[in-house]
């Protein structure tokens, strides 16, 4: 039996990338802890399935009509639709629906982490990070600062840094630096300022 007949290969196209086209957008949308690929193999199947059957009747019509002999290009046009923008588009509707309040009284929310989920809304803050050791690094969360996100570790790079008056407050930006990056294996908490 050799995969790579033609037969073969078009049933793999079929049932199995438009799934893991769905999982990699899935990833994309909510990072989280990422798995084998091989381990995926069934939920690629089974999401290439869900795929069909939310477009079962637009395939229908366009089999049972004539579109193939009238005008191949718009025929592959809507199959290339099915395989590869189709599992992108139920992925945002999806997470559109998971993020929404009527389905979070019901089911957790799709990002792992309030990590993630706070520094995936690219909002500017003031923080202070507290480290184990007690020190506080303070610093300004903006438009060239970055939170990476799962499933990499949590690290923190804060694009100015700044220097604390006696009751805590923000000063002044240091002099002469880039910003800091901060690693989660230091840090003991983070409080965040709008």
């Amino acid at each position: 039996m050799d995969v790579w007949e033609i037969d073969k290969l078009a049933l793999f196209i079929a049932f199995v990338i438009p799934g893991f086209i769905s999982i990699k957008a899935y990833q994309l949308a909510f990072p989280g802890t990422e798995r084998a690929t091989s381990d995926q193999l069934v939920d690629a199947i089974a999401y290439s399935s869900i795929n069909y059957a939310l477009l079962i009747f637009p395939i229908i019509s366009i089999e049972s009509g004539t579109l193939k002999e009238t005008c191949r290009f718009l025929y592959y046009l809507f199959y290339i639709f099915v395989l590869f923008i189709a599992p992108i588009i139920w992925v945002l509707i999806w997470k559109y629906l998971r993020t929404r309040d009527f389905f979070q009284r019901n089911a957790p929310h799709p990002t792992a982490k309030p990590w993630d989920y706070v520094f995936a809304q690219r909002k500017p803050y003031w923080v202070k990070v507290t480290l184990k050791d007690g020190t506080i690094i303070a610093g300004r969360y903006a438009d060239k600062s970055f939170a990476s996100s799962a499933p990499a570790p949590e690290q923190i790079y804060l694009e100015e840094t700044w220097v604390l008056n006696d009751k805590g407050g923000f000063e002044r930006a240091k002099n002469n630096t880039a910003g800091v990056i901060i690693l989660s294996s230091e840090i003991s908490h983070i409080e965040l300022r709008s």
